[in-house]
């Protein structure tokens, strides 16, 4: 009989992964207290008239895990899967990975419970207006500054920034990243995630003498960091190989040509039937031999039944939390070298800090800069985890967590505890 595997629970990986690196730390049980648990949790219903005049109740969440390095900074996801522990485990880990950047931010996450395929742009536009009247206590760009993630995009921020200044009665900016370049977004935010995955590849590849001209690559998800990451390592010379997204598998053993496959997803809204690929299954993609492979989609893609055929030297986690603690193990054991994903996708928050930076301060940066900025962030924050993984020989994960919790316990007994 077939069994179907029960997916670990996010917000017990987040858990667990605070907990080891708690450990190696030494951290004492009064700042593991302050500092591992969210501060606030939201629950809200929103309600929306559908298309067909039937009201729909959703379900939505906002949770601020940390404020005490700076105000809240997380994505806001429309998927059907979003619960309030995948949430609590996003947020949870946002917050480790802006310390590990080192920029002044706390970590927060939201998320509706709904599938955003199946409604009408109109449905989406009051969903997410209704929502954010509902989360409109939390937020604000000095209190909690949501951005996109999953299924949400510079439109959704709009709505979001818009129906936020309309409370107000004054247009408010700052209180989203990743909007619009004409409603103060960022050059260079779009493919920032993607973008600062590639600049940690660049620093792996030196730390292990592997050259990326040549190398072969993997990509499981398709969509934004997924394919700015795969355009970038192909424009670098490497050769990927086999990408994937919800509809299906491609490979080519002598390299997809990546802009005519983005072309190709652009205009048919799936990799799948790509010109000059073959179909292969999830499976396939993941236990393929390859030197890079880049998990780009959602959680607990490479688990404890799975982890062992993977056949990669580098795992690049463009995605959150696609590695579970379980899985972490056995690819230790097999001596594959693993860019922790508060690590390597936190390009994305670090190019919507320099965006937040840019509308508070009413000056706006040309896309070079902003590049030259992220690489420098991305290049000394690896080399931060890199030195802990050496000096300490513990894995990357855990070394990125302790880089990421000890500062924020910093912080904490800086601050110390009110009243």
């Amino acid at each position: 009989m077939l069994t179907t595997r029960v997916a670990d629970n996010a917000y017990d990986v987040a858990l667990e992964n605070f907990d080891t690196a708690a450990n190696a730390l030494g951290l004492d049980n009064d700042t593991r207290e302050m500092i591992k648990y969210p501060e606030r949790i939201l629950m809200v219903t929103v309600p929306v008239r559908m298309d067909d005049g039937h009201i729909h109740r959703f379900e939505g969440f906002r949770v601020q895990h940390s404020t005490v390095r700076g105000p809240a900074k997380g994505g806001i996801r429309f998927h059907p899967q979003v619960t309030l522990d995948e949430v609590k485990a996003l947020a949870t880990w946002m917050t480790w990975k802006c310390a590990v950047v080192n920029i002044p931010f706390g970590g927060a996450k939201g998320g509706i419970t709904c599938d955003p395929k199946s409604m009408s742009p109109t449905e989406l536009e009051h969903m997410t207006r209704r929502y954010t009247a509902a989360i409109l206590p939390l937020i604000g760009p000095e209190q909690d500054i949501p951005a996109p993630d999953v299924y949400t995009n510079p439109q959704t921020m709009a709505w979001i920034m818009d129906t936020y200044s309309m409370t107000k009665g004054y247009s408010i900016p700052g209180v989203v990243t990743g909007k619009p370049l004409s409603l103060g977004g960022s050059l260079g935010r779009n493919e920032a995630t993607g973008r600062g995955a590639f600049y940690t590849l660049e620093h792996a590849c030196e730390h292990l003498k592997l050259p990326m001209k040549g190398a072969t690559v993997v990509v499981q998800g398709f969509g934004n960091a997924g394919s700015i990451a795969a355009e970038l390592l192909h424009k670098a010379g490497a050769k990927v190989i086999a990408v994937s997204d919800s509809t299906g598998c491609v490979f080519n053993k002598n390299g997809l040509k990546i802009p005519e496959l983005i072309r190709h997803k652009v205009s048919s809204g799936r990799v799948a039937e790509f010109a000059g690929s073959e179909a292969i299954s999830a499976a396939e993609l993941l236990a393929m031999a390859c030197d890079i492979l880049v998990p780009a989609a959602l959680e607990n893609a490479i688990h404890s039944d799975n982890a062992a055929a993977v056949r990669a030297k580098i795992i690049a986690e463009a995605a959150n939390g696609p590695i579970t603690p379980a899985a972490d193990r056995i690819l230790e054991a097999n001596g594959i070298f693993v860019i922790p994903d508060i690590l390597c996708n936190a390009g994305g928050v670090t190019v919507s800090y320099f965006e937040w930076v840019q509308d508070e301060q009413h000056l706006f940066w040309e896309a070079q800069d902003i590049y030259n900025r992220l690489e420098r962030v991305m290049k000394n924050s690896f080399a931060d985890v890199l030195k802990i993984h050496l000096d300490h020989k513990v894995p990357m994960r855990v070394a990125a967590n302790m880089l990421g919790i000890g500062r924020v316990a910093e912080a904490m007994k800086l601050r110390g505890v009110y009243p």
